[in-house]
Formats: C-alpha cells, sequence, structure tokens
C-alpha cells in the first residue's frame, strides 16, 4: 500500500529539504545519478517522516571491470525507465 508522505531528507544532496515520497524508499535523479533516501521510524515535526539518505547509484547499474552492468538493476526508478537490468 502506498501513501504520500511528507519526507524530511537527511544526508546526501538534499540534506535539510522536504518532498512528498510515496513509499520508503525514495530516489531522486539528479545529474544522471540517482541518489536513494530510505524512510526511517523517525518523525520530523507533526507531519513530516525522516528519510536518511542512502547513497548515489548509476542508472544503467554497476561500472564495467567491477561488474557486470547488465546484471543488475540500480534502482526500481532506473527499471522503469528502461536502464539496466536483465533485458
Amino acid at each position: 500500500m502506498e501513501t504520500n508522505t511528507n519526507a524530511y531528507l537527511v544526508g546526501g544532496p538534499r540534506d535539510g529539504s522536504t518532498q512528498q515520497a510515496e513509499s520508503a524508499l525514495l530516489e531522486i535523479d539528479l545529474d544522471g545519478m540517482i541518489h536513494r533516501y530510505v524512510r526511517t521510524t523517525k518523525q520530523h515535526g507533526e507531519d513530516g517522516t525522516v528519510y536518511n539518505y542512502d547513497g548515489m547509484v548509476a542508472p544503467d547499474g554497476g561500472q564495467p571491470g567491477v561488474e557486470d552492468p547488465a546484471a543488475r538493476v540500480a534502482s526500481p526508478k532506473a527499471d522503469a525507465e528502461g536502464h539496466g537490468g536483465t533485458a
């Protein structure tokens, strides 16, 4: 079940900002990279939920030589947009 939540972002490039989130994993596309924020059980004020920064991934998956980029999907957002994966 998805709900609309006022997410307060902690860490990463959007530290201290807020935005709407519809699930436990919030993905933000910035400068060609996907930045992930994960919902916590902490509340921010009366109507906000804290989302902690979880890192950055390339939309097409891993880097050649480190891992096979085609062997995994970097994120649900990247998968929905047709990047990476095991097509």
